[in-house]
Protein backbone atom coordinates (compact mmCIF):
# COMPACT_ATOMS: atom_id res chain seq x y z
CA UNK A 1 0.00 0.00 0.00
CA UNK A 2 2.81 2.54 1.14
CA UNK A 3 4.67 1.74 -2.41
CA UNK A 4 1.51 2.56 -4.27
CA UNK A 5 0.75 5.53 -2.58
CA UNK A 6 4.39 6.92 -3.25
CA UNK A 7 4.00 6.24 -7.16
CA UNK A 8 0.66 8.16 -7.90
CA UNK A 9 0.74 10.82 -4.55
CA UNK A 10 1.70 13.97 -7.12
CA UNK A 11 -1.16 13.24 -9.40
CA UNK A 12 -4.09 12.32 -6.60
CA UNK A 13 -2.63 15.50 -4.75
CA UNK A 14 -3.58 17.50 -7.73
CA UNK A 15 -6.96 16.21 -8.15
CA UNK A 16 -7.66 16.41 -4.31
CA UNK A 17 -6.75 20.03 -4.18
CA UNK A 18 -8.59 21.18 -7.53
CA UNK A 19 -11.61 19.07 -6.19
CA UNK A 20 -11.60 20.98 -2.81
CA UNK A 21 -11.40 24.06 -4.17
CA UNK A 22 -14.33 22.71 -6.41
CA UNK A 23 -16.24 21.92 -3.64
CA UNK A 24 -15.27 25.15 -1.59
CA UNK A 25 -17.71 27.44 -4.46
CA UNK A 26 -20.09 24.46 -4.89
CA UNK A 27 -21.20 24.62 -0.95
CA UNK A 28 -22.15 28.16 -1.39
CA UNK A 29 -24.85 26.53 -3.60
CA UNK A 30 -26.03 24.01 -1.08
CA UNK A 31 -29.01 25.32 0.14
CA UNK A 32 -30.85 22.99 2.36
CA UNK A 33 -33.80 25.55 1.36
CA UNK A 34 -36.11 26.75 4.49
CA UNK A 35 -38.71 28.26 1.40
CA UNK A 36 -39.59 31.42 2.89
CA UNK A 37 -38.90 35.49 2.57
CA UNK A 38 -36.60 36.88 4.97
CA UNK A 39 -37.11 40.81 6.58
CA UNK A 40 -33.92 42.24 6.95
CA UNK A 41 -34.10 44.62 10.03
CA UNK A 42 -31.18 46.95 10.65
CA UNK A 43 -30.01 47.08 14.01
CA UNK A 44 -28.42 50.26 15.31
CA UNK A 45 -25.06 48.74 15.82
CA UNK A 46 -21.41 50.13 16.71
CA UNK A 47 -20.86 49.41 12.49
CA UNK A 48 -23.62 50.98 11.51
CA UNK A 49 -22.44 54.73 13.62
CA UNK A 50 -19.13 54.19 12.63
CA UNK A 51 -20.48 53.73 9.20
CA UNK A 52 -22.41 56.56 9.69
CA UNK A 53 -19.48 58.82 10.85
CA UNK A 54 -17.50 58.04 8.05
CA UNK A 55 -20.29 59.15 6.07
CA UNK A 56 -21.02 62.41 7.66
CA UNK A 57 -17.12 63.41 8.66
CA UNK A 58 -14.36 61.41 7.29
CA UNK A 59 -11.52 63.80 5.85
CA UNK A 60 -12.27 62.88 2.18
CA UNK A 61 -14.68 61.29 -0.09
CA UNK A 62 -15.79 57.56 0.66
CA UNK A 63 -17.93 55.27 -0.89
CA UNK A 64 -19.80 53.85 1.88
CA UNK A 65 -21.19 50.53 -0.28
CA UNK A 66 -16.96 50.03 -1.02
CA UNK A 67 -16.53 49.62 2.80
CA UNK A 68 -20.00 47.32 3.50
CA UNK A 69 -18.63 45.17 0.59
CA UNK A 70 -14.92 44.78 2.12
CA UNK A 71 -16.37 44.13 5.91
CA UNK A 72 -19.24 41.26 4.99
CA UNK A 73 -16.81 38.53 4.14
CA UNK A 74 -14.73 39.66 7.15
CA UNK A 75 -17.90 38.88 9.25
CA UNK A 76 -18.87 36.01 7.27
CA UNK A 77 -15.84 34.52 7.81
CA UNK A 78 -15.77 33.91 11.73
CA UNK A 79 -19.14 32.14 11.29
CA UNK A 80 -19.34 28.16 9.52
CA UNK A 81 -17.87 26.95 6.55
CA UNK A 82 -21.09 27.53 4.41
CA UNK A 83 -22.47 30.40 5.19
CA UNK A 84 -21.48 32.41 2.08
CA UNK A 85 -21.87 35.89 0.98
CA UNK A 86 -21.92 36.18 -2.71
CA UNK A 87 -21.42 38.81 -5.57
CA UNK A 88 -24.07 39.83 -7.46
CA UNK A 89 -22.28 37.88 -10.61
CA UNK A 90 -21.28 34.87 -8.84
CA UNK A 91 -25.00 34.71 -7.71
CA UNK A 92 -26.64 35.12 -10.73
CA UNK A 93 -24.19 31.63 -12.22
CA UNK A 94 -25.05 29.95 -8.80
CA UNK A 95 -28.84 30.36 -9.37
CA UNK A 96 -28.80 29.00 -12.73
CA UNK A 97 -26.84 25.93 -11.89
CA UNK A 98 -29.52 25.07 -8.79
CA UNK A 99 -33.09 26.37 -11.26
CA UNK A 100 -31.81 24.00 -13.73
CA UNK A 101 -31.10 25.94 -16.92
CA UNK A 102 -29.34 28.99 -18.34
CA UNK A 103 -29.68 31.18 -21.20
CA UNK A 104 -27.31 30.50 -24.00
CA UNK A 105 -26.54 28.69 -27.51
CA UNK A 106 -26.74 25.29 -26.38
CA UNK A 107 -23.80 23.28 -27.33
CA UNK A 108 -20.75 21.48 -24.88
CA UNK A 109 -17.53 22.16 -25.87
CA UNK A 110 -13.84 20.87 -25.53
CA UNK A 111 -10.50 23.31 -25.92
CA UNK A 112 -7.86 21.49 -27.99
CA UNK A 113 -4.94 22.62 -29.12
CA UNK A 114 -6.18 26.46 -28.17
CA UNK A 115 -9.09 25.78 -30.23
CA UNK A 116 -12.75 25.30 -29.33
CA UNK A 117 -14.67 22.35 -30.38
CA UNK A 118 -17.80 21.67 -30.60
CA UNK A 119 -18.01 17.68 -29.00
CA UNK A 120 -22.11 17.73 -29.21
CA UNK A 121 -25.49 20.16 -29.89
CA UNK A 122 -28.38 19.78 -28.02
CA UNK A 123 -31.04 18.58 -29.83
CA UNK A 124 -33.69 20.99 -30.42
CA UNK A 125 -32.10 23.93 -28.97
CA UNK A 126 -30.82 27.20 -30.43
CA UNK A 127 -27.55 26.19 -31.88
CA UNK A 128 -28.75 22.82 -33.64
CA UNK A 129 -31.81 24.67 -34.92
CA UNK A 130 -29.23 27.55 -36.66
CA UNK A 131 -26.82 24.96 -37.85
CA UNK A 132 -24.46 23.90 -35.91
CA UNK A 133 -22.64 20.58 -35.92
CA UNK A 134 -20.87 18.41 -33.38
CA UNK A 135 -16.95 18.71 -34.80
CA UNK A 136 -16.93 21.90 -36.04
CA UNK A 137 -13.53 24.20 -34.87
CA UNK A 138 -15.78 27.58 -33.43
CA UNK A 139 -12.96 30.44 -34.81
CA UNK A 140 -14.91 33.28 -33.63
CA UNK A 141 -17.75 34.98 -31.48
CA UNK A 142 -19.14 38.33 -32.57
CA UNK A 143 -16.26 40.54 -33.26
CA UNK A 144 -13.73 38.70 -31.45
CA UNK A 145 -11.02 35.91 -33.12
CA UNK A 146 -10.63 32.86 -30.31
CA UNK A 147 -9.14 30.34 -32.25
CA UNK A 148 -5.28 30.42 -30.92
CA UNK A 149 -5.95 32.56 -28.27
CA UNK A 150 -5.93 30.40 -25.13
CA UNK A 151 -9.22 31.27 -23.37
CA UNK A 152 -10.26 29.22 -20.50
CA UNK A 153 -13.67 27.92 -20.66
CA UNK A 154 -15.38 29.99 -18.33
CA UNK A 155 -14.33 33.27 -21.03
CA UNK A 156 -15.73 31.23 -23.67
CA UNK A 157 -19.12 30.36 -21.39
CA UNK A 158 -19.89 34.25 -21.34
CA UNK A 159 -19.08 35.06 -24.44
CA UNK A 160 -21.42 32.47 -25.80
CA UNK A 161 -24.20 33.28 -23.13
CA UNK A 162 -26.35 35.83 -22.56
CA UNK A 163 -30.25 36.87 -22.70
CA UNK A 164 -32.85 34.63 -24.45
CA UNK A 165 -33.77 36.47 -27.33
CA UNK A 166 -30.46 37.99 -28.19
CA UNK A 167 -27.97 37.26 -30.73
CA UNK A 168 -24.27 35.62 -31.50
CA UNK A 169 -22.41 35.15 -34.57
CA UNK A 170 -20.04 32.54 -34.88
CA UNK A 171 -18.02 31.34 -37.54
CA UNK A 172 -16.75 27.63 -37.56
CA UNK A 173 -14.63 25.62 -39.56
CA UNK A 174 -15.92 22.48 -40.53
CA UNK A 175 -14.27 19.23 -41.58
CA UNK A 176 -15.09 18.98 -45.58
CA UNK A 177 -15.20 22.67 -46.15
CA UNK A 178 -12.74 25.13 -47.00
CA UNK A 179 -13.62 28.44 -46.17
CA UNK A 180 -15.40 29.66 -42.43
CA UNK A 181 -18.91 28.69 -42.16
CA UNK A 182 -21.20 31.93 -40.94
CA UNK A 183 -23.85 31.01 -38.40
CA UNK A 184 -26.03 33.71 -36.37
CA UNK A 185 -27.54 31.88 -33.29
CA UNK A 186 -30.37 33.28 -31.31
CA UNK A 187 -30.00 32.64 -27.88
CA UNK A 188 -32.74 30.79 -25.50
CA UNK A 189 -33.27 28.59 -22.03
CA UNK A 190 -31.21 25.97 -22.40
CA UNK A 191 -31.85 23.10 -19.47
CA UNK A 192 -29.43 21.58 -17.25
CA UNK A 193 -29.78 18.40 -16.82
CA UNK A 194 -29.14 16.48 -12.88
CA UNK A 195 -29.32 13.25 -14.50
CA UNK A 196 -25.68 12.07 -16.12
CA UNK A 197 -27.24 9.32 -17.63
CA UNK A 198 -30.04 6.22 -17.16
CA UNK A 199 -29.70 2.57 -18.27
CA UNK A 200 -29.99 -1.17 -18.20
CA UNK A 201 -27.19 -2.65 -16.90
CA UNK A 202 -28.48 -5.79 -17.30
CA UNK A 203 -32.06 -7.25 -16.87
CA UNK A 204 -32.79 -6.64 -14.26
CA UNK A 205 -29.91 -3.77 -12.50
CA UNK A 206 -30.74 -0.26 -13.57
CA UNK A 207 -28.08 2.57 -13.16
CA UNK A 208 -29.07 5.97 -12.74
CA UNK A 209 -26.01 9.31 -12.09
CA UNK A 210 -27.52 11.80 -10.33
CA UNK A 211 -25.16 15.09 -10.48
CA UNK A 212 -27.01 17.76 -8.39
CA UNK A 213 -29.92 18.50 -6.69
CA UNK A 214 -31.47 21.36 -8.58
CA UNK A 215 -34.93 22.39 -9.35
CA UNK A 216 -35.86 19.66 -11.59
CA UNK A 217 -33.59 17.39 -10.04
CA UNK A 218 -37.01 14.73 -9.08
CA UNK A 219 -38.65 15.29 -11.73
CA UNK A 220 -35.92 13.78 -13.64
CA UNK A 221 -35.08 10.97 -11.18
CA UNK A 222 -38.84 9.85 -11.61
CA UNK A 223 -38.72 10.34 -15.34
CA UNK A 224 -35.38 7.99 -15.50
CA UNK A 225 -36.39 5.79 -12.90
CA UNK A 226 -39.62 5.27 -14.77
CA UNK A 227 -38.20 4.75 -18.32
CA UNK A 228 -36.00 2.00 -16.15
CA UNK A 229 -38.87 0.31 -14.95
CA UNK A 230 -40.73 -0.26 -18.28
CA UNK A 231 -37.36 -1.60 -19.27
CA UNK A 232 -37.59 -4.57 -15.89
CA UNK A 233 -36.18 -2.49 -13.68
CA UNK A 234 -36.01 -4.58 -10.28
CA UNK A 235 -32.84 -3.21 -8.70
CA UNK A 236 -31.32 0.29 -8.99
CA UNK A 237 -27.86 1.58 -8.47
CA UNK A 238 -27.74 5.24 -7.78
CA UNK A 239 -24.48 7.19 -8.14
CA UNK A 240 -23.89 9.95 -6.23
CA UNK A 241 -20.47 10.59 -6.19
CA UNK A 242 -18.85 13.80 -6.92
CA UNK A 243 -22.59 14.92 -5.87
CA UNK A 244 -22.21 18.21 -4.01
CA UNK A 245 -25.88 18.97 -3.04
CA UNK A 246 -28.13 21.63 -3.87
CA UNK A 247 -31.79 21.64 -2.53
CA UNK A 248 -32.87 19.44 0.31
CA UNK A 249 -36.40 18.98 -0.69
CA UNK A 250 -35.00 17.32 -3.88
CA UNK A 251 -33.48 15.06 -1.96
CA UNK A 252 -36.45 14.32 0.74
CA UNK A 253 -38.93 13.54 -2.36
CA UNK A 254 -36.60 10.96 -3.80
CA UNK A 255 -35.93 9.31 -0.65
CA UNK A 256 -39.87 9.42 -0.30
CA UNK A 257 -40.63 6.87 -3.16
CA UNK A 258 -38.05 4.06 -1.73
CA UNK A 259 -40.60 3.51 1.15
CA UNK A 260 -43.97 2.16 1.82
CA UNK A 261 -44.45 2.97 5.32
CA UNK A 262 -44.15 6.41 6.91
CA UNK A 263 -40.71 6.47 8.71
CA UNK A 264 -38.38 9.65 8.93
CA UNK A 265 -36.10 10.81 6.57
CA UNK A 266 -34.61 13.46 8.07
CA UNK A 267 -35.11 16.42 10.93
CA UNK A 268 -33.46 20.09 10.75
CA UNK A 269 -32.66 22.23 14.01
CA UNK A 270 -30.84 25.08 15.13
CA UNK A 271 -30.96 27.59 17.85
CA UNK A 272 -33.52 30.11 15.76
CA UNK A 273 -35.46 27.35 14.18
CA UNK A 274 -36.96 24.58 16.73
CA UNK A 275 -36.85 21.13 14.76
CA UNK A 276 -38.49 19.87 12.08
CA UNK A 277 -39.17 16.48 10.98
CA UNK A 278 -39.76 15.28 7.80
CA UNK A 279 -41.73 12.08 6.42
CA UNK A 280 -42.28 9.94 3.84
CA UNK A 281 -45.77 9.74 3.09
CA UNK A 282 -45.77 5.87 2.83
CA UNK A 283 -46.82 5.74 -0.97
CA UNK A 284 -43.34 5.98 -2.63
CA UNK A 285 -43.15 4.55 -6.26
CA UNK A 286 -40.13 2.15 -5.81
CA UNK A 287 -41.19 0.48 -2.57
CA UNK A 288 -40.44 -2.30 -4.00
CA UNK A 289 -36.67 -1.27 -5.90
CA UNK A 290 -33.90 -2.85 -4.72
CA UNK A 291 -31.54 0.15 -3.91
CA UNK A 292 -28.06 0.24 -3.71
CA UNK A 293 -26.21 3.56 -3.83
CA UNK A 294 -22.61 4.31 -4.69
CA UNK A 295 -20.56 7.55 -3.19
CA UNK A 296 -17.63 9.10 -2.16
CA UNK A 297 -15.50 11.55 -0.76
CA UNK A 298 -16.90 14.99 -2.86
CA UNK A 299 -20.91 13.24 -2.33
CA UNK A 300 -22.47 16.14 0.04
CA UNK A 301 -25.14 17.65 1.81
CA UNK A 302 -28.39 16.77 -0.02
CA UNK A 303 -26.52 13.86 -1.09
CA UNK A 304 -25.82 12.86 2.14
CA UNK A 305 -29.41 13.38 3.08
CA UNK A 306 -30.68 10.95 0.61
CA UNK A 307 -27.75 7.92 1.62
CA UNK A 308 -28.28 8.89 5.49
CA UNK A 309 -32.09 8.16 4.75
CA UNK A 310 -31.39 4.83 3.27
CA UNK A 311 -28.89 3.85 5.69
CA UNK A 312 -31.13 4.51 8.86
CA UNK A 313 -33.80 2.98 7.73
CA UNK A 314 -32.12 -0.42 6.50
CA UNK A 315 -33.73 0.70 3.39
CA UNK A 316 -30.50 -0.22 0.99
CA UNK A 317 -26.60 -0.32 1.19
CA UNK A 318 -24.05 2.29 1.24
CA UNK A 319 -21.01 1.66 -1.44
CA UNK A 320 -17.92 3.42 -1.94
CA UNK A 321 -15.70 5.88 0.70
CA UNK A 322 -16.82 8.34 3.66
CA UNK A 323 -19.01 11.17 2.21
CA UNK A 324 -17.78 15.16 2.87
CA UNK A 325 -19.86 15.43 5.86
CA UNK A 326 -21.95 18.60 5.02
CA UNK A 327 -24.68 18.98 7.96
CA UNK A 328 -26.08 22.20 7.39
CA UNK A 329 -28.66 23.94 6.06
CA UNK A 330 -28.64 27.40 4.65
CA UNK A 331 -31.06 29.84 4.10
CA UNK A 332 -31.19 32.67 1.22
CA UNK A 333 -31.51 35.96 1.12
CA UNK A 334 -31.18 38.70 -2.03
CA UNK A 335 -30.45 41.92 -1.38
CA UNK A 336 -31.55 44.52 -3.91
CA UNK A 337 -27.86 44.95 -5.52
CA UNK A 338 -28.33 41.45 -6.83
CA UNK A 339 -25.71 40.04 -4.24
CA UNK A 340 -26.84 37.29 -1.98
CA UNK A 341 -26.07 35.38 1.90
CA UNK A 342 -26.52 31.63 2.42
CA UNK A 343 -26.83 32.01 5.86
CA UNK A 344 -26.97 29.00 8.03
CA UNK A 345 -29.86 28.69 10.43
CA UNK A 346 -29.83 24.96 10.97
CA UNK A 347 -28.42 21.44 11.11
CA UNK A 348 -30.09 18.37 9.58
CA UNK A 349 -29.56 15.19 11.48
CA UNK A 350 -30.38 11.56 9.77
CA UNK A 351 -33.18 9.50 11.02
CA UNK A 352 -30.78 8.04 13.69
CA UNK A 353 -30.41 11.38 15.22
CA UNK A 354 -26.86 11.64 13.86
CA UNK A 355 -25.41 15.03 12.23
CA UNK A 356 -23.28 14.04 9.99
CA UNK A 357 -21.40 17.65 9.87
CA UNK A 358 -17.30 17.39 10.50
CA UNK A 359 -15.93 19.46 12.59
CA UNK A 360 -15.12 23.01 11.80
CA UNK A 361 -13.59 24.29 15.39
CA UNK A 362 -10.44 24.46 14.06
CA UNK A 363 -10.83 27.11 11.70
CA UNK A 364 -11.94 27.28 7.84
CA UNK A 365 -8.19 26.59 6.13
CA UNK A 366 -8.41 23.65 8.41
CA UNK A 367 -11.41 22.65 7.63
CA UNK A 368 -10.63 23.09 3.37
CA UNK A 369 -7.87 20.84 3.66
CA UNK A 370 -9.76 18.09 5.02
CA UNK A 371 -10.09 15.76 1.73
CA UNK A 372 -6.04 16.69 2.17
CA UNK A 373 -5.82 15.11 4.99
CA UNK A 374 -7.57 12.08 4.36
CA UNK A 375 -4.99 11.01 1.33
CA UNK A 376 -2.43 11.65 3.76
CA UNK A 377 -3.89 9.60 6.04
CA UNK A 378 -4.37 6.51 3.73
CA UNK A 379 -8.06 7.06 4.30
CA UNK A 380 -9.32 6.82 0.62
CA UNK A 381 -7.58 3.12 0.43
CA UNK A 382 -8.31 1.48 3.69
CA UNK A 383 -11.34 1.47 6.28
CA UNK A 384 -8.70 0.84 8.68
CA UNK A 385 -7.50 4.89 9.16
CA UNK A 386 -11.27 5.84 9.63
CA UNK A 387 -11.88 6.33 13.10
CA UNK A 388 -14.96 7.12 14.82
CA UNK A 389 -16.04 8.78 18.44
CA UNK A 390 -17.82 6.09 20.84
CA UNK A 391 -20.22 8.77 21.41
CA UNK A 392 -21.22 9.56 18.22
CA UNK A 393 -22.46 5.55 17.82
CA UNK A 394 -25.97 5.09 16.51
CA UNK A 395 -27.36 2.06 16.13
CA UNK A 396 -30.34 1.57 12.76
CA UNK A 397 -33.99 -0.40 13.76
CA UNK A 398 -31.94 -3.53 12.22
CA UNK A 399 -28.95 -3.21 14.52
CA UNK A 400 -26.54 -1.73 12.19
CA UNK A 401 -24.04 0.57 13.87
CA UNK A 402 -23.80 4.11 12.28
CA UNK A 403 -21.60 6.87 13.47
CA UNK A 404 -22.41 11.02 12.81
CA UNK A 405 -19.54 13.59 12.99
CA UNK A 406 -18.11 13.55 9.96
CA UNK A 407 -19.91 12.05 6.33
CA UNK A 408 -21.67 8.84 5.57
CA UNK A 409 -19.46 5.96 5.83
CA UNK A 410 -20.59 3.55 3.67
CA UNK A 411 -21.84 -0.17 4.89
CA UNK A 412 -19.03 -1.80 2.06
CA UNK A 413 -15.68 0.27 1.25
CA UNK A 414 -14.30 0.77 -1.97
CA UNK A 415 -10.66 1.72 -2.10
CA UNK A 416 -9.91 4.33 -4.52
CA UNK A 417 -8.28 2.17 -8.02
CA UNK A 418 -4.94 3.42 -8.48
CA UNK A 419 -4.18 0.63 -11.33
CA UNK A 420 -4.20 3.50 -14.26
CA UNK A 421 -2.50 5.87 -11.69
CA UNK A 422 0.12 3.81 -10.88
CA UNK A 423 0.89 2.23 -14.51
CA UNK A 424 4.24 3.77 -15.90
CA UNK A 425 2.43 3.15 -19.57
CA UNK A 426 -0.54 5.12 -17.81
CA UNK A 427 1.82 7.63 -16.97
CA UNK A 428 2.92 8.62 -20.17
CA UNK A 429 0.19 8.38 -22.07
CA UNK A 430 -1.50 11.12 -19.56
CA UNK A 431 1.83 13.00 -19.42
CA UNK A 432 1.06 13.67 -23.12
CA UNK A 433 -2.72 13.70 -23.36
CA UNK A 434 -2.21 10.84 -25.85
CA UNK A 435 -6.09 9.62 -25.42
CA UNK A 436 -8.28 12.33 -25.75
CA UNK A 437 -6.35 13.28 -28.55
CA UNK A 438 -6.45 9.88 -30.19
CA UNK A 439 -10.01 10.18 -29.76
CA UNK A 440 -10.65 13.69 -31.48
CA UNK A 441 -8.59 12.53 -34.18
CA UNK A 442 -10.70 9.32 -34.85
CA UNK A 443 -13.81 11.11 -33.88
CA UNK A 444 -13.13 14.01 -36.70
CA UNK A 445 -12.17 10.88 -39.13
CA UNK A 446 -15.45 9.27 -38.35
CA UNK A 447 -17.36 12.04 -38.52
CA UNK A 448 -20.10 11.01 -40.92
CA UNK A 449 -21.02 8.16 -39.08
CA UNK A 450 -20.35 9.51 -35.50
CA UNK A 451 -22.57 12.24 -35.91
CA UNK A 452 -25.56 9.65 -36.76
CA UNK A 453 -25.58 7.28 -33.93
CA UNK A 454 -28.67 6.97 -32.27
CA UNK A 455 -28.53 3.97 -30.11
CA UNK A 456 -25.43 2.22 -27.78
CA UNK A 457 -26.29 -1.05 -29.83
CA UNK A 458 -25.47 1.05 -33.30
CA UNK A 459 -22.22 2.25 -31.64
CA UNK A 460 -21.46 -1.36 -29.80
CA UNK A 461 -21.67 -3.02 -33.33
CA UNK A 462 -19.93 -0.03 -34.95
CA UNK A 463 -16.45 -0.14 -32.41
CA UNK A 464 -16.42 -3.84 -32.68
CA UNK A 465 -15.45 -3.99 -36.55
CA UNK A 466 -12.70 -0.74 -35.73
CA UNK A 467 -9.37 -2.21 -34.06
CA UNK A 468 -9.53 0.91 -32.02
CA UNK A 469 -6.61 -0.68 -28.99
CA UNK A 470 -4.35 -1.45 -31.64
CA UNK A 471 -4.44 2.20 -33.81
CA UNK A 472 -4.05 3.55 -30.55
CA UNK A 473 -0.81 1.68 -29.41
CA UNK A 474 0.19 2.39 -32.82
CA UNK A 475 -0.20 6.47 -32.01
CA UNK A 476 1.55 5.91 -28.97
CA UNK A 477 4.00 4.26 -30.60
CA UNK A 478 4.53 7.06 -33.23
CA UNK A 479 4.77 9.38 -29.99
CA UNK A 480 7.59 7.31 -28.70
CA UNK A 481 5.36 5.34 -25.70
CA UNK A 482 5.23 1.59 -25.96
CA UNK A 483 3.79 -0.75 -23.46
CA UNK A 484 5.72 -3.85 -22.73
CA UNK A 485 4.34 -7.33 -23.60
CA UNK A 486 3.98 -8.46 -20.45
CA UNK A 487 1.23 -5.96 -19.40
CA UNK A 488 -0.41 -5.73 -22.66
CA UNK A 489 -3.70 -7.86 -21.27
CA UNK A 490 -3.63 -5.20 -18.40
CA UNK A 491 -3.61 -2.52 -20.00
CA UNK A 492 -5.96 -3.31 -23.22
CA UNK A 493 -8.85 -4.84 -20.51
CA UNK A 494 -8.86 -1.20 -18.99
CA UNK A 495 -7.63 1.32 -21.92
CA UNK A 496 -9.85 -0.38 -24.76
CA UNK A 497 -13.27 0.43 -22.14
CA UNK A 498 -11.87 3.88 -21.64
CA UNK A 499 -11.28 4.63 -25.67
CA UNK A 500 -14.65 3.49 -26.65
CA UNK A 501 -16.17 5.45 -23.88
CA UNK A 502 -15.02 8.23 -24.59
CA UNK A 503 -15.31 7.97 -28.65
CA UNK A 504 -19.28 6.99 -27.52
CA UNK A 505 -19.33 10.17 -25.59
CA UNK A 506 -18.50 12.09 -28.42
CA UNK A 507 -21.79 10.78 -30.32
CA UNK A 508 -25.11 12.22 -29.93
CA UNK A 509 -25.92 9.67 -27.26
CA UNK A 510 -23.38 11.80 -25.28
CA UNK A 511 -22.88 10.06 -21.40
CA UNK A 512 -25.55 7.18 -22.70
CA UNK A 513 -22.56 6.44 -25.01
CA UNK A 514 -19.91 6.51 -22.68
CA UNK A 515 -20.68 4.85 -19.05
CA UNK A 516 -21.70 1.15 -20.37
CA UNK A 517 -18.47 0.81 -21.61
CA UNK A 518 -16.83 2.96 -18.61
CA UNK A 519 -18.55 0.29 -16.01
CA UNK A 520 -16.28 -2.38 -16.95
CA UNK A 521 -13.26 -0.76 -15.02
CA UNK A 522 -15.29 1.25 -12.84
CA UNK A 523 -14.58 -0.86 -9.27
CA UNK A 524 -17.01 0.85 -7.17
CA UNK A 525 -19.61 0.26 -9.82
CA UNK A 526 -18.83 -3.47 -10.24
CA UNK A 527 -18.69 -3.88 -6.50
CA UNK A 528 -22.86 -2.46 -6.60
CA UNK A 529 -23.91 -4.70 -9.17
CA UNK A 530 -22.23 -7.81 -7.07
CA UNK A 531 -23.84 -6.88 -4.34
CA UNK A 532 -27.07 -7.35 -6.04
CA UNK A 533 -25.72 -10.69 -7.10
CA UNK A 534 -24.54 -11.73 -3.75
CA UNK A 535 -28.12 -10.97 -2.02
CA UNK A 536 -30.00 -12.82 -5.16
CA UNK A 537 -27.37 -16.48 -3.66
Amino acid sequence: MKNKFNIFFPLLSVIIIVSAAYLGFKMGMNRALIPQSVEVKTPATKINKILQLISDRYVDKISIDSLVELSIPLIIEHLDPHSVYVVAEELKEMDESLQGSFEGVGITFNMTDDTIVVINVIEGGPARRSGVEAGDRIIRIDDSIVAGKKLDSNNVKKMLRGEAGSKVSVDVLRQGFDKEIPIIIIRAKIPLKSIDVSYMINDSTGFIKLSTFSRNTYADFIAAATKLKKQGMKKLILDLRDNTGGYMDQAIKISNDFFSEKVLIVYTEGYNYPRENFYSRGNGRLADIEINIIINEITASASEILAGAIQDNDRGTIIGRRSFGKGLVQIPISFDDGSGLNLTVGRYHTPTGRCIQKPYDKGLEQYNHDLYNRLLNNELFTADNIHFNDSLKYTTPKGQIVYGGGGIMPDIFVAFDTIESAHDFFRQISQKNLVYNFVMNYTDKNREIINNITSFEQLDNFLETQNIFNDFLNYAAANNIKAKNSEMAEVKKILEPELKGFIGRNTPLDNEGFYPYYEKIDVTLQKAIECFEENIN
